[in-house]
């Protein structure tokens, strides 16, 4: 797990490789990651957007941006935790994301980022 804290929030990522949904032969490697953003902070925040930066081993380099995640714009309540679980394929077996979420304190519209710590999408076999 790599956690990173910004402006009073912290965001924790876990991530497992899906074999499963994965076909190597065709270049496609599907990983899966966890995110627990907590609000350390003493207000209300939202999550409205993501930008995400994704790179393969093989240097191809993909920004993904949106609205919310999964669906929708938490709102995080001081000293509490939103989960999520989402995906990512890739082109090879090792790489890498990194990003930033659009949040706002509803209290006085005050907007600001959060960083998304860097994490490595690896599937297990290359570990050995």
């Amino acid at each position: 797990m790599v956690t990173l804290t910004t402006a009073g929030v912290r965001v924790s990522v876990e991530t497992v490789y899906q074999p499963e949904y994965s076909n190597p032969a065709n270049e496609h490697f599907m990983f899966a990651y966890r995110i627990e953003i907590e609000n350390c902070t003493e207000h209300a925040i939202q999550l409205l957007r993501r930008k995400w930066y994704i790179f393969d081993s093989n240097r191809e380099k993909r920004t993904v941006e949106g609205e919310g995640v999964v669906g929708i714009q938490p709102v995080i309540q001081p000293g509490q935790v939103h989960a999520y679980v989402s995906g990512s394929n890739l082109k090879t077996d090792i790489g890498f994301m990194e990003g930033e979420y659009e949040m706002v304190r509803p209290v006085d519209e005050y907007a600001f980022h959060v960083e998304i710590p860097k994490f490595n999408l690896i599937a297990p076999y290359r570990l050995n």
